[in-house]
């Protein structure tokens, strides 16, 4: 869910405006998810912390700033397209007293990118598939990565789900109609990409997460987020019906908004693949 879904809009428009919010709403409510990621990626780190870290399509910095706190002599340089998402990022930092870890790079990941120090790894958090020429993208990584560093991909399994089936009023099943129409054709194995680009492959690992109450308190602002997203691809490819149901549940300020329920979940899988540069 990173910014590079932006690539056409150079000034900070209502797009990036929302997605920051999301982004940073994943982060409050999965931040467990977030640490176990990075406390299994200090053990295959083993005797040899990193250092020198790259955050492809950073967004407003979650993995940057988990990987900060878990390792803390490392330094970081974050690269996205988002003059907006970026500008938030340096003002997440300097209010972690992390600003003089963190540089932030302007950067169309599917140009030409800037010149970079070699790293000790690189985190792309669903960032990947957005890319015009994803292999090209980990042929640039493998360049940028010293011998021996890492590589680590993470991507959705598919958009958190938070509603129960029938959620008292329209057709029972509407989220997994959303999904349906959402996933259609797509396919996210990223193992053979990253073979390719001469990568070896250390690890491939589901990070199933099922949030059940109690939740933190913004987990009905993550849902409404969330699902305003998903809506605004949905136009035209459901029900009159169903997108009216979708409608009431993020924009309703009654019982039956996601911002009132108390029977919400929230259920996603993210695969993290951790390639090695030989």
């Amino acid at each position: 869910m990173k910014s590079q879904h932006h690539q056409h809009h150079s000034a900070a428009g209502a797009g990036d405006i929302a997605m920051a919010e999301l982004l940073d709403l994943d982060a409050e409510v999965l931040h467990a998810y977030v640490s176990d990621v990075t406390a299994w990626l200090e053990e295959l780190a083993g005797d040899r912390p990193p250092r020198r870290i790259l955050d492809l399509g950073s967004g407003t910095g979650t993995g940057t700033f988990a990987l900060l706190r878990r390792f803390e002599r490392a330094e970081a340089t974050t690269l996205d397209i988002s003059p907006h998402m970026l500008h938030h990022l340096g003002d997440r930092a300097r209010g972690l007293g992390m600003a003089d870890r963190v540089r932030a790079v302007q950067t169309d990941l599917d140009a030409a990118w800037p010149d970079l120090d070699t790293v000790d790894l690189v985190w792309a958090a669903s960032s990947l598939h957005h890319m015009a020429d994803p292999d090209h993208v980990l042929t640039e990584v493998f360049a940028a990565l010293r011998p021996g560093g890492l590589l680590v991909v993470v991507e959705m399994d598919f958009f958190p789900r938070f509603l129960p089936d029938d959620v008292g009023f329209g057709r029972p099943g509407l989220e997994a109609r959303c999904h349906a129409v959402l996933t259609a054709g797509r396919s996210d194995d990223w193992g053979p990409h990253l073979s390719r680009a001469g990568f070896t492959i250390e690890a491939e690992r589901p990070f199933a997460i099922d949030l059940r109450p109690p939740f933190p308190a913004s987990t009905g602002r993550y849902a409404q987020a969330s699902l305003r997203r998903i809506r605004s691809n949905l136009d035209g490819r459901m029900s009159a019906d169903d997108l009216a149901t979708l409608d009431t549940l993020i924009n309703g300020d009654g019982p039956e908004g996601v911002l009132r329920r108390d029977d919400l979940t929230v259920r996603t899988t993210r695969t993290v693949w951790v390639a090695r540069r030989p």
